[in-house]
């Protein structure tokens, strides 16, 4: 049981993580959150997938192997980079209902888990990534709230208002990093989703957006958190440097897309002129 505060804002709450047992079986808040995230993103994405040219089942089996190889990517990821602690605690390489799901191992899991069964069923991958990363948008938002109930992946020491403070905290108010990162997810997927129906030009467009989106949120958030994995490059977080390498990669391909696509438009403008010119031409000429 926490007792998380809020302070300048009047909340005081008592938060168990444990949601209920069935005989000596916890049943996490943690593990439910998640398990929400994801329903809710599957049931969106079956609503749009037509309108992205991918068939219902075909997508349920990439999702189904996405969201496999997501936990396994997103525990993989995070074991590795604590690989000192679970060396020597061998018996809690799986116990996942504590936390210590790593979002981007998840991400690049989940991402390779898909596009491998997208390939073998002859699935657009450009077109299947658009939607499985406004969906990732929709369960990360949502997730984020595991980490509250489990009061993990918070932040360093701050005044401002928003601060939280738990035993967790040792009493300290902190950022509330993942209130941050929920905020930011389920606006992202508000303005994608917009952008996808009235702006989206080409298969890929949406993902690389997403690309952008959320490596700028990461390499600002993770600079706040205290439980974040360190490399030894330029004294930064793993996460930080992801984030910003992922960014900056879709940057790049954005601009290329954009001037690749701009170019295929004047192309197709031009033959059909042409084709028009050619007809009137021909109209003037029989007359």
């Amino acid at each position: 049981m926490y007792h998380i505060q809020f302070p300048d804002l009047g909340i005081d709450l008592a938060v168990n993580p444990v949601a209920f047992q069935i005989g000596d079986f916890n049943v996490y808040w943690y593990g439910m959150i998640i398990g929400a995230g994801f329903l809710l993103a599957l049931a969106f994405a079956l609503k749009v997938i037509r309108r992205f040219g991918i068939a219902s089942d075909a997508f349920i089996d990439c999702v189904i192997a996405g969201f496999i190889c997501g936990i396994v990517g997103a525990r993989l990821y995070y074991v590795l980079f604590k690989w000192d602690y679970y060396s020597q605690h061998l018996n809690e390489l799986f116990a996942i209902h504590n936390g210590g799901l790593a979002i981007y191992g998840g991400v690049i899991g989940g991402l390779l888990g898909g596009c491998i069964v997208a390939k073998i069923k002859k699935v657009p991958i450009p077109a299947i990534l658009d939607v499985a990363v406004m969906g990732f948008l929709i369960g990360q938002g949502i997730g984020r709230w595991g980490n509250f109930v489990n009061q993990e992946a918070f932040g360093t020491e701050t005044s401002l208002p928003w601060r939280m403070v738990s035993e967790n905290t040792n009493g300290v108010g902190v950022h509330p990093c993942f209130l941050y990162e929920s905020i930011w997810c389920l606006l992202g997927f508000v303005l994608l989703y917009l952008f996808s129906r009235k702006l989206r030009q080409y298969d890929g467009q949406i993902f690389l957006l997403y690309l952008v989106w959320y490596g700028f949120e990461r390499m600002f958030v993770e600079g706040l958190r205290t439980d974040s994995l360190y490399t030894p490059i330029f004294n930064l977080r793993v996460s930080q440097i992801l984030a910003g390498l992922t960014m900056a990669a879709g940057i790049v391909l954005l601009i290329v897309f954009r001037k690749n696509t701009a170019k295929a438009i004047h192309q197709t403008t031009t033959t059909e002129t042409g084709e028009n010119n050619g007809t009137e031409r021909s109209d003037n000429e029989n007359a």
